[in-house]
């Protein structure tokens, strides 16, 4: 093994510093808004709660929880991120595919009006006029629909698929194997770990999605979650509570805590099972030139 020179040593010295203050940085606010959520409002309220919970308690956890409009609001996240991040993921495969192929006709083109959307759109009160006259208002679908590809992850996608060598392709072709069994019997799992990347993309953005929900949505039962979590950190009173006696001996400031908590664990939980597609190499000795 070749030994490090004292200038690599110096730059992984700096490198685990620099990232080690970094992680601490992102971590403690989220840390202080756990431990919040498990304490006592006696210990809130002093501001005596930093990281680590104090006279632990979960009455927080007992309001948000039973409360009807945290779970009509999680269970509309849950439809928007499942079918929103399908659909996005499908259509994005499937354009990035047909946009990697040399022999598409017209390939220019199209790949100019993609780039074209990322750097012009209507504007917010055009795209609300779209969605008002073809019937999305009021629905879960007006967040799902109008933005249904994305072309910055097509064009990772596109780029992934347009690495992979022509002769995997044409081998296939050989066999008699048409585009469609090509693209999901031989590309979509080679560029699997594209497809767990942006898939997750997908997926944060529809779950941490709020700015459309208050411009397309006024029934407050079919708001997502993040727009409940909104109205909880106004105001948590506004919440529907079952248990008012609860929530009156309970610190604001720890239900909104325990708010934050149990609206970002959910994602958190999906990065595990994605973890493993993250690896480089995955067509490493998949074809000898």
């Amino acid at each position: 093994m070749k030994l490090k020179t004292s200038g690599e040593k110096v730059f992984d010295v700096v490198n685990v510093g620099l990232l080690s203050f970094i992680i601490v940085i992102c971590l403690l606010p989220l840390l202080n808004i756990a431990a919040k959520s498990f304490s006592s409002d006696a210990y809130v309220l002093a501001g005596e709660v930093f990281i680590w919970p104090k006279g632990f308690s979960v009455n927080a956890y007992e309001i948000v929880l039973g409360s009807r409009r945290f779970w009509d609001s999680f269970g509309n996240t849950v439809f928007i991120t499942i079918v929103g991040t399908a659909l996005n993921t499908f259509l994005t495969i499937l354009a990035g595919y047909a946009l990697s192929r040399k022999r598409l006709k017209g390939q220019r083109l199209f790949m100019f009006l993609f780039i074209f959307t990322m750097l012009f759109n209507g504007g917010i009160i055009p795209t609300y006029l779209v969605v008002k006259e073809v019937g999305l208002l009021n629905s879960l679908w007006a967040l799902i629909i109008p933005g249904l590809v994305a072309p910055f992850n097509m064009i990772i996608m596109r780029l992934y698929f347009f690495n992979i060598p022509d002769s995997m392709e044409e081998s296939a072709k050989i066999d008699g194997a048409s585009h469609f069994r090509i693209l999901f019997s031989i590309m979509i799992p080679l560029a699997m770990p594209s497809i767990a990347t942006i898939s997750l993309f997908y997926a944060v953005e529809y779950w941490n999605n709020y700015f459309e929900a208050l411009i397309y949505i006024t029934n407050h039962e079919r708001f997502p979650l993040q727009v409940f979590l909104r109205e909880m950190i106004s105001n948590a009173s506004s919440a529907d509570i079952n248990n008012m006696d609860l929530m009156m001996n309970t610190a604001q400031e720890s239900v909104r805590g325990a708010t934050v908590v149990a609206a970002t664990v959910p994602i958190l939980l999906v990065y595990p099972f994605l973890q493993k597609y993250f690896v480089k190499g995955a067509m490493l000795g998949a074809v000898k030139q």
